[in-house]
């Protein structure tokens, strides 16, 4: 048990470091290439931070073993219900966003809330996401990676008047994929740890990946978008959760869908994918409207959160 608990602190510090220097990486790339920040959030970053959650859903699909389906379709659910009611609750009640432009927020939520309603009325009428919605996601994938380049979005932001020191692009890149593979081997020893210390409670596969594994796999979405805010860049870390729970809806889901096909679990679609829609219109709404987020918001988010996780336990 010891040798567990100390992977999972390994884990912990793989992240933090990765966190850390990819927010640094990233912004050096977006100032290079003047792409506004919350764009490369929900880009670049979020890619990278999101790979930990492909990995456990395709892994889990693959397996085949009772349960793994649980924590193939739990574990995107709940990472986009811990990325936005968790992470971006803390980051909007420590330090609201300002200056968002509609523009980049406006296409990215429309495609999460199409994409999760198409989803909820599958598993609903199906009871399963079969190889024919995966490949349909994937495709929606390529749409929105197309997208991203032809409507990027952010002209409205804020410009920062101070220019920071860069070095040449291709080490900002090799940074880059350097951080984004601390993340991802620090998530999976801190998820392959978790369970085992999580399984030692008699917990159902549902609830681990919902809670366990989806807290694990956001820990590199939670890193970063903390440095973000102490860096003084917050849209980056807010791009980062929109692109990042959009990358869990298309290609979390996608790729073990297309590969195996996911059986359901009923509370995954009535409970898990709809409050996912609902706190992801509690953050992104009054972006759209306001611009800006406040902290009431942030409040309201971790509120539920806890509410969820308790009630995931209990019930």
């Amino acid at each position: 048990m010891v040798k567990v608990v100390a992977l999972f602190v390994l884990g912990l510090i793989l992240i933090c470091l990765g966190g850390d220097r990819l927010v640094d990486a990233a912004v050096a790339i977006a100032k290079r290439l003047k792409i506004p920040e919350i764009v490369v959030g929900a880009t670049i970053v979020s890619l990278g931070t999101t790979l930990p959650e492909i990995l456990v859903s395709t892994t889990a699909a693959l397996q085949g073993t009772p349960g793994a389906a649980d924590i193939s379709a739990g574990n995107a659910f709940g990472s986009i219900i811990c990325n936005t009611a968790l992470i971006a609750g803390l980051t909007q009640l420590i330090a609201p966003s300002k200056k968002v432009a509609r523009s980049s927020i406006t296409w990215r939520a429309a495609m999460f809330f199409g994409v999760s309603l198409a989803l909820i009325a599958v598993g609903l009428f199906t009871g399963q996401f079969n190889r024919v919605t995966g490949i349909a996601l994937l495709f929606v994938f390529c749409i929105y990676a197309v997208a991203n380049v032809k409507f990027p979005g952010g002209d409205e932001e804020e410009k920062k008047k101070e220019e920071d020191k860069q070095g040449p692009l291709a080490v900002q890149l090799l940074t880059l994929a350097v951080c984004a593979v601390l993340l991802y081997f620090g998530a999976n020893l801190l998820v392959d740890n978790g369970i085992i210390l999580a399984g030692a409670l008699g917990v159902p596969e549902r609830v681990i990946a919902v809670t366990f594994i989806a807290l694990g796999t956001s820990l590199p979405e939670l890193v970063t978008s903390l440095a973000s805010i102490i860096k003084g860049y917050g849209n980056v870390g807010l791009g980062n959760i929109v692109g990042a729970n959009l990358l869990n809806l298309l290609l979390v889901m996608g790729i073990p869908a297309t590969i195996t096909g996911i059986s359901l679990n009923p509370s995954t679609v009535r409970i898990d994918a709809v409050l996912g829609v609902i706190v992801m219109a509690v953050l992104t709404v009054p972006l759209m409207i306001k611009q800006r987020s406040y902290r009431v918001q942030g409040g309201i988010l971790l509120a539920v959160y806890v509410g969820y996780v308790v009630s995931s336990f209990v019930a």
